[in-house]
């Protein structure tokens, strides 16, 4: 892979944390790297991905999007991130509302906190801890190719279901349900 961020150094063993100018950085140039984004092996059925070296001990993914998918309503817990689309063009649909933590199995949510973008190749943004969004290749006939990087690594993912205003946390996932 031709990415390789340089990462600033605070002592001689203790990298300094990615921020999500950096991470967005790094997705970026990750995106722009044909080689990289061609070595992505595609699936007509389902998503693909391989894992990358992200800056600062982050955690990096190439994802490829067959037409049609998408991952559903989640966040990314206590970790921060960004992502870029690399080819083709995504969907995220999130919430400008930042949701409780624990504690909680279902919530209302009030009119006006849902928020829509589209994502074309070259398009990125970062995020904050406890973003919920959900990610949507809507193409009938086009693969979408992007770049994502979450510091720190993905302690875990929350999956919630959507029905109108309320929000239903269903399950979350640990990284050995990733393996």
């Amino acid at each position: 892979m031709s990415v390789s961020p340089s990462v600033s150094v605070v002592s001689a063993s203790t990298p300094e944390a990615p921020t999500q100018a950096e991470l967005l950085d790094f997705v970026r140039r990750a995106a722009a790297d044909p080689e990289l984004i061609a070595s992505l092996p595609l699936d007509p059925e389902g998503r693909t991905w391989v894992r990358l070296e992200g800056p600062g001990g982050s955690e990096a993914w190439l994802i490829g999007w067959p037409p049609g998918t998408g991952t559903g309503w989640h966040d990314h817990a206590d970790s921060v991130g960004a992502f870029v689309t690399a080819s083709g063009e995504l969907k995220e649909y999130s919430l400008a509302v930042r949701l409780p933590a624990d504690g909680w199995k279902t919530l209302e949510l009030t009119e006006g906190v849902d928020r829509e973008r589209r994502l074309p190749a070259g398009t990125g943004r970062s995020f904050g801890q406890h973003h919920v969004h959900e990610v949507l290749n809507e193409s009938t006939e086009q693969h979408a190719i992007s770049v994502h990087a979450y510091y720190p690594p993905l302690p875990q993912i929350r999956r919630y279901s959507r029905t109108g205003q309320v929000l239903r946390l269903e399950h979350v996932e640990r990284p050995e349900d990733w393996q």
